[in-house]
């Protein structure tokens, strides 16, 4: 697609009256950057489309950024998207607006400069010269963003936003197997998808959990339903274990095991907040590995006939 420098006056005030900007412009009116960027509540940062072999952190990051007044803000995790600051995210640095110039004092990450494009109505594209790498951001206003879309899109990293999965229920129904006797699941970031799994005594704290089995994890879309994911558990041993995810709240999640039949509850424990600002610190906070990948989605069809369910990956 064509990019469109910024600043060119009417043909971008044209642009962001169709795009439905919280903004009214006069035609002959030019629209700075700082305009443009502001006029939009959220963007979502879509990490499907980066383009280069270089990497901003930050951007790697995020799922939504704001530019409010000079401050910039984030959504980093997933647990609490859609209520934390207002829809927002976290406060993360600042920025300023010049030109077509945009940059970006990060907490963390420091000072970075970008050029930007208008790509679509109410697209952006900022391309960082000293990476070579383009991120393209998508705007919405907090009314109209589908905060539950990003979040089951995006749910292999709910997974890893807690330092260890706790289970707190196992129902009665169902047939008994091994995964009874699993209590503690974590899941790994930037490992390739990597988790790990303990039989240690509920209630035991996280910091004292013996890991007792690790393997690799797969989360599956399921055809027709976008708001039910697999996962696939891979142990070291032939053995693997499937499950229906259901999202309960921010920290808990339920899990039907499809083989047995049976139903575990999971809750969060030992939150990560990535990229964390610290206004009163007088060093940079220590932050988490973790980094958002272009991923293929594998789709399930479940064929559901009485009691029994039958899977098949496409």
């Amino acid at each position: 697609m064509k990019k469109i420098k910024l600043l060119l006056g009417t043909a971008l005030v044209l642009l962001l009256a169709s795009s439905c900007s919280v903004h009214d412009h006069d035609e002959d009116q030019p629209v700075s950057l700082s305009e443009l960027i502001s006029s939009y509540e959220l963007w979502y940062v879509d990490i499907h489309s980066t383009t280069g072999k270089g990497k901003v952190p930050f951007l790697q990051n995020a799922f939504t950024l704001s530019f409010r007044g000079g401050t910039l803000y984030a959504n980093n995790n997933l647990a609490g998207i859609g209520s934390t600051g207002n829809g927002f995210g976290i406060d993360v640095g600042y920025y300023d607006a010049f030109n077509e110039a945009l940059t970006i004092d990060h907490d963390v990450d420091g000072t970075w400069g970008f050029e930007v494009y208008q790509t679509a109505d109410n697209e952006i594209e900022l391309y960082n010269p000293y990476t070579d790498t383009s991120y393209f951001l998508v705007g919405y206003q907090r009314s109209n963003f589908d905060y539950d879309k990003v979040f089951y899109d995006n749910i292999h990293y709910f997974l890893q936003e807690y330092g260890a999965w706790a289970k707190t229920y196992t129902a009665p129904q169902g047939e008994p197997n091994l995964f009874d006797e699993e209590n503690f699941l974590r899941f790994l970031p930037d490992t390739g998808g990597e988790f790990l799994s303990s039989r240690d005594r509920p209630g035991t704290a996280v910091n004292n959990i013996i890991w007792d089995f690790t393997g690799d994890y797969e989360v599956f879309d399921v055809a027709g339903d976008p708001y039910l994911k697999v996962l696939t558990l891979h142990y070291d041993s032939p053995d693997n274990e499937r499950f229906e995810l259901s999202v309960i709240d921010d920290k808990t999640i339920e899990w039907y095991h499809i083989g047995s039949g049976r139903i575990y509850r999971f809750s969060g424990k030992n939150f990560i907040r990535y990229l964390k600002a610290e206004s009163n610190a007088a060093q940079k906070p220590e932050t988490p590995v973790r980094e958002r990948k272009k991923i293929e989605n594998k789709t399930i069809h479940i064929e559901r006939q009485s009691e029994s369910r039958k899977i098949k990956v496409s």
